[in-house]
This record gives C-alpha cells, structure tokens and sequence, in this order.
C-alpha cells in the first residue's frame, strides 16, 4: 500500500505500508519497492518494523537510511499503538531546502495516516500514551 504524497518547502514525503511475518519477508518488500527507480534514488528511506514471530519473540527494527532519528521515531509509533507483523517505509526526497524538525513530524504524521487508513491505528491515536491519559482524565471531570 502506498499514501498519497505530502509536500513541504519541495520536499516530498510518501509512506509505504506492508503485512509481514519475517524479516525476510521485510527484506522482500524493500527489495520489491527498489524496483521503482523514483523509490531507489530517494534522499531517504525510512524503515520500521515489528514482527511477532511464530515463538512469539518480537522482532522490533528501523534504519533511519541516513535521516538521524527517523526511524527512531516511526518505531516508537508502532511501538506505543502495539502495531506488529508490519513494516513501514516512508520515502523522503529532499527539495533542496532544510525543513529541520519539521521533518519528523513528516516522517511520523504519515506513517501514522497510512496505519490509521488500514485500520492498524484508531483514528484518534497521538502516538503518545501520556497525552492519551490525560485527555482521558479530563473527560471524566
């Protein structure tokens, strides 16, 4: 599955999201998305994973491919919303201007919108399970 393109300052962020049950099978899906020249000479492709394996060992991995943190973050995500037997890919190409911090939010916000579009995250989930606990608390006043 591949999201709809966001674009900031030209550069232009699209994230990819597949099922898998082994490493090999993330292996592929990278392999697969490399076939796509625009994809293999990106500035940047994030990965994150989780995979549960059949021993029920969890599999948690990222490779920030050069984007210090990136993966850092989309792994979080996946790890606080308890995603498993997926693997994420965001595809950065950089426009020519630095965004900054603002890049992460990039990198986070549509990881998080093609998890949310396949039903692997509610619809309202900050990604932070603080803010979760105090919006709930504030309900109940």
């Amino acid at each position: 599955f591949h999201s709809l393109p966001v674009t900031d300052r030209k550069s232009k962020f699209v994230a990819h999201l597949s099922r898998v049950t082994s490493v090999q099978e993330v292996q592929a899906v990278i392999r697969e998305l490399y076939q796509d020249k625009r994809i293999a000479t990106a500035t940047h492709n994030v990965v994150a994973y989780r995979i549960c394996t059949a021993g029920g060992d969890l599999i948690e991995e990222r490779d920030d491919d050069g984007e210090a943190g990136a993966g850092d973050k989309m792994l979080y995500l996946l790890h606080v919303a308890d995603v498993r037997n997926v693997v994420v890919v965001v595809t950065r190409w950089y426009g020519g201007i630095h965004l900054g911090p603002d890049r992460f939010k990039h990198f986070t916000n549509i990881a998080k919108g093609i998890l949310t579009d396949h039903n692997l995250l509610p619809t309202k989930a900050s990604g932070h399970p603080t803010k979760q606990k105090k919006e709930k608390n504030r309900h109940k006043k």
